[in-house]
């Protein structure tokens, strides 16, 4: 046998009889390297890759629970006729749901994240959806968002979680998607309309007079842009209209002049208005209605005034519209309580429970704010001397802990500017937060339940 074939010659490295022995190493240090190129097979379903305590998964059998026949009624793709397969309702609202406990808004966002994260996948289950189809769905489905709030709610009545004889009701001031430079006069806005109509015109003779210089599809695109452009200016002129006569009439009350209104030529029913830090932005002023011993949202709306003077009222009618339930106290701040608000209220049988305005100066004066004054109705009397007692004034506590604490969830869930644009479609993104937040609410109330009756 040759030995030089079997002649390893001197050892590169050191044995393990020297590093052991403490004798210092003259080689390079041995690492694991992260081979990020190395293609791996791995046999795994979506739901093996996924936590088994994942909060999606909760999510997923909620959603799965609930009654999506007014979605579900619409599709027209059914067994034994023509038609490509229609997205499962069930999948669209989990996606909505799950976003926006995410924070997320986006409809572009849900769709990336629906290829890329892992949760979002899971969800899907290897159904690709796009930012139109999540777009439209969260948008164009207004009344079932709404029937799909009174239906969990109405559960939730059912089974006692909820009793709705006391609510608390705040507006939180929520910046539109249109900014301030987009509002304009109206004589601004007529020119601004005859560009518009004039680019329509334009693009219908380019299309015919060349039709090779762009797609069809890109034209269709571009002509449709235009016509929705002409239809929001049309808006604008209607909505600053209506604006400058509401301004009209209250000058004549005040005695000022009135300004010249503006409206925007992005977001025509947006209004200027104030926000809690002294700025004034386009925004609209979203109403939730919360039950104080649940913590549920009740009730939603959402209105382009800046004033909360009269929304008490029409959210009471809201409530006995949608379960038949009149609350038996609402609990407000002082921006609600005008005398004729409470009225109306004591008119549906419900209670106020709000401030007296200037009690203090009333009280340093020599005044008590607590007594009826001259002229009041009984109904406002009644609600000065309520709100004098120590129980009434502990019961208007409870205001702050319900209604501040749901504005600061949705807050916490991404809900500072609004991602549509439009009063209705505006509404429809509330009442998926007021949705979001029931379901969220009606997991623990359940649970806490069947901890104390086990």
């Amino acid at each position: 046998m040759n030995p030089i074939l079997f002649d390893k010659g001197e050892a590169a490295h050191p044995t393990p009889a020297e590093v052991a022995a403490g004798e210092p190493s003259a080689g390079a240090p041995r690492l694991r390297v992260p081979q990020r190129d190395q293609v791996e097979i791995r046999w795994a379903s979506l739901d093996q890759l996924l936590e088994p305590d994942h909060a999606v998964r909760a999510v997923w059998a909620a959603v799965c629970g609930l009654d999506l026949g007014r979605w579900l009624c619409e599709i027209r793709a059914v067994e034994g006729a023509v038609g490509r397969d229609a997205t499962d309702p069930r999948l669209l609202v989990a996606l909505w749901v799950y976003a926006t406990l995410d924070a997320v808004s986006s409809a572009r966002e849900v769709a990336r994240l629906s290829e890329k994260h892992l949760v979002y996948q899971w969800l899907c289950g290897g159904v690709t959806v796009n930012h139109h189809l999540l777009s439209d769905f969260r948008s164009q489905g207004g009344d079932k968002w709404d029937a799909l709030l009174t239906q969990i709610v109405a559960a939730l009545l059912a089974e006692d979680l909820v009793t709705m004889q006391r609510v608390a009701q705040d507006g939180m001031r929520v910046r539109a998607h249109a900014g301030k430079s987009s509002f304009r006069r109206r004589t601004r806005l007529e020119e601004c309309l005859a560009d518009a109509r004039e680019q329509v015109v334009t693009l219908k003779r380019l299309a015919d007079e060349l039709p090779e210089a762009s797609s069809g599809r890109q034209r269709a695109a571009q002509q449709r842009a235009a016509a929705e452009r002409t239809k929001r200016i049309e808006e604008a002129i209607r909505q600053c209209d209506q604006l400058q006569q509401q301004r009209e009439n209250t000058a004549k009350k005040s005695g000022r002049k009135a300004g010249e209104a503006r409206a925007s030529t992005t977001d025509p029913e947006a209004r200027n208005m104030m926000f809690p830090d002294g700025g004034c932005r386009p925004g609209y002023n979203v109403q939730f209605s919360t039950d104080t011993a649940s913590g549920i949202i009740v009730g939603v709306e959402v209105t382009n005034l800046g004033s909360d003077q009269e929304q008490l009222p029409p959210m009471l009618d809201q409530l006995e519209e949608r379960y038949e339930v009149k609350p038996d106290e609402a609990l407000v701040d002082g921006g609600f309580a005008s005398l004729k608000a409470i009225d109306e209220a004591s008119n549906r049988e419900c209670d106020v429970y709000a401030p007296v305005k200037d009690a203090t100066k009333q009280q340093a004066a020599g005044k008590d704010p607590y007594t009826a004054k001259k002229g009041d109705s009984e109904a406002v009397a009644a609600w000065r001397v309520r709100m004098g007692t120590a129980w009434g004034k502990a019961i208007y506590k409870l205001r702050c802990q319900t209604a501040e604490w749901v504005n600061a969830i949705c807050r916490n869930r991404g809900l500072w500017q609004m991602p549509v644009r439009g009063q209705a479609k505006c509404r429809t993104v509330a009442l998926l937060y007021a949705i979001v937040h029931n379901m969220v609410r009606g997991m623990k109330l359940r649970a806490e339940v069947a901890v104390e009756g086990g």
